[in-house]
C-alpha cells in the first residue's frame, strides 16, 4: 500500500551539495543544509557530493574516509564532525580523520584500510568529474532543479534561493 496523500510528493526534490571536507565555508554552509532539511523533511533529498580541491591536500582522503563512514552507517555525523574541524584537518591530516572515526564509534581500522586500499576512490572521482562537467569550480556549491548556485564566494541569500526553487518544484510535482 502506497501513501499517495497530496502533502508528500511522489519523489523528493534533490539538492546536490558539492562539498569539500577541508573547506571552512562548507562548515558554515551546514547551517543552511540543516535548516533546509528541517523545513522540507522527506520532500527534500540532500545528497553530499565530493569536490576535493587540489589546494587542500587532505580533502581527497577526507572524502574517502567519509564514504567509509557512510558504509558504516554514520556518514552524516562523520561529515559534520570533520567539517567542524576543517582547519585542523589541514595540519593533522589522516590522524584527525581516524580520531573522528573513533570518537563516533566507527571501526577506525577499517577507515584506515579504506584509505590504503582505495575502495571509495571511484565514488570520489566520479563526483569530482561530474562536478567539473556541470561547472562546479569551488565549494560549497548547490545544484537544485538544474540550477547551479555557487556559495564559494558568497553564501548570502542562498538558503532563500534554494527554498524558492524547492517550493516551485514541489508545487509543480503536486499538480
Amino acid at each position: 500500500m502506497h501513501d499517495t496523500s497530496p502533502s508528500q510528493p511522489a519523489r523528493p526534490v534533490v539538492l546536490d551539495f558539492w562539498c569539500e571536507l577541508q573547506c571552512p565555508d562548507c562548515h558554515r554552509a551546514l547551517a543552511d543544509v540543516r535548516a533546509l532539511r528541517e523545513r522540507y523533511g522527506d520532500a527534500l533529498e540532500v545528497r553530499l557530493r565530493h569536490f576535493p580541491l587540489e589546494r587542500h591536500r587532505h580533502a581527497y582522503a577526507a572524502a574517502q574516509a567519509a564514504e567509509e563512514a557512510y558504509a558504516q552507517g554514520r556518514g552524516e555525523e562523520y561529515v559534520e564532525a570533520v567539517l567542524a574541524r576543517a582547519e585542523l584537518l589541514g595540519t593533522r591530516g589522516e590522524e584527525l580523520l581516524l580520531e573522528v572515526a573513533r570518537e563516533l564509534g566507527l571501526d577506525a581500522e577499517e577507515v584506515d584500510t579504506a584509505l590504503i586500499d582505495g575502495r571509495h576512490l571511484l565514488i570520489v572521482d566520479a563526483d569530482q568529474a561530474e562536478g567539473r562537467a556541470i561547472g562546479v569550480t569551488g565549494t560549497p556549491t548547490y545544484v537544485i532543479g538544474g540550477e547551479l548556485l555557487d556559495g564559494g564566494k558568497d553564501q548570502t541569500g542562498l538558503r532563500g534561493r534554494i527554498a524558492e526553487i524547492a517550493d516551485r518544484l514541489l508545487a509543480r510535482d503536486g499538480d
